[in-house]
């Protein structure tokens, strides 16, 4: 799996650099909301310590399936703190104001940019979609 947790990072770094990025839950329904056919990746990042988080498993319940309803590619994470130090530098998810449990990627790159990297993550959908599971998991825990 760590050739997919690199291309998804590889992703996330090119996205950043190229402004294409939603972060927060708030902002990525909005998002979604206004330009849903922008968006090719919603990323849902959990750690362990939210599983009893009700409210947040309602928040991915209503992603995923708007998600599925408009061809959206979807991935799970973990390693809210790698995810921090991809997105902004920090070592430590600073606060609300930093929600990282919500990511969209637009589709505002460009053709040079989607190369090997863009094509595992989105094979590595295509494949858990064909047997009928729908959320690949990816930890980006694993060093």
């Amino acid at each position: 799996m760590q050739p997919v947790r690199c291309a998804l990072e590889e992703v996330l770094m090119a996205a950043l650099k190229l402004n294409s990025l939603t972060v927060g839950v708030y902002e990525s329904a909005k998002m979604m909301n206004v330009d849903p056919e922008r968006v090719i990746l919603c990323l849902l990042a959990a750690d362990p310590e939210h599983e009893d988080d009700v409210a947040l498993k309602i928040h991915f319940t209503l992603i995923k399936a708007f998600c599925c309803n408009n061809d959206i590619n979807i991935v799970q994470v973990s390693g809210l703190k790698r995810l921090s130090e991809i997105i902004s530098g920090q070592t430590e998810p600073r606060s609300e104001s930093n929600d990282l449990h919500c990511i969209l990627v637009s589709d505002l790159l460009t053709d040079s940019w989607k190369c090997s990297s863009w094509d595992k993550i989105t094979n590595l959908c295509a494949e858990h979609r064909s047997r009928n599971q729908l959320v690949p998991f990816i930890s980006l825990t694993e060093r």
